[in-house]
């Protein structure tokens, strides 16, 4: 029987890879709940990853600095996502990012010792953790692309189209680094795209 409190993590686990109640228990039994509260680090810099988070409620971000010692917003991650520097916690190297919250947070997580045994012993959770890396790889190269391809206006577009609540509970100034523009530029942007919608 699963318990009630973990139906989110089933329900994600289930859409990015379907199985049995049986085996859905067996996996979630590994997951533990964890709690944040606003503006805490997940990860430092130079650490290694050592947990593999699913955020049931709340919103993080990424970042770094640039060679001008800015901050550079690089991921925003939000409710129902899996929350990891997967690069660190699979080479076992350390991470070159911080994640922090941006508001309190509500998370189930696995370690990575746990995480490498139910890999061995369940083969569907393993399909489920390659699913999760090819889609990461998917995304990190559309953004890539979208960096170079599209314009900041565009950026803008789909993700306040995406994810509307991030620019209720994520600062402006971080939304504009993730989005590769000055916040002069992304006020300018926003009037635009609202003046754009009013006349439509």
């Amino acid at each position: 029987m699963i318990p009630a409190e973990k139906a989110p993590i089933c329900e994600f686990i289930s859409k990015i890879y379907p199985m049995s109640q049986e085996q859905l228990a067996s996996v979630v039994e590994y997951f533990k709940p964890r709690e944040f509260q606003k503006n805490d680090f997940v990860l430092e810099e130079g650490r290694v990853c050592q947990i593999y988070y699913f955020m049931e409620e709340g919103f993080m971000r990424a970042y770094t600095y640039d060679h001008d010692g800015n901050e550079v917003t690089t991921a925003l991650y939000s409710s129902r996502q899996i929350v990891c520097d997967l690069s660190s916690f699979f080479k076992r190297i350390p991470a070159q990012e911080y994640i922090q919250t941006l508001t309190d947070c509500k998370l189930w997580y696995i370690t990575f010792e746990e995480l490498q045994h139910v890999f061995h012993a369940m083969p569907y959770f393993r399909e489920f953790g390659r699913m999760i890396l090819v889609n990461s790889y998917a995304q990190l190269k559309q953004r890539m692309l979208s960096m170079l391809q599209e314009t900041a206006e565009t950026r803008y577009a789909k993700l306040i189209e995406t994810n509307p609540m991030i620019f209720q509970k994520v600062p402006l100034k971080m939304i504009a680094s993730y989005i590769g523009v000055t916040d002069t530029s992304l006020s300018r942007i926003r009037k635009e795209y609202a003046k754009n919608r009013n006349n439509n």
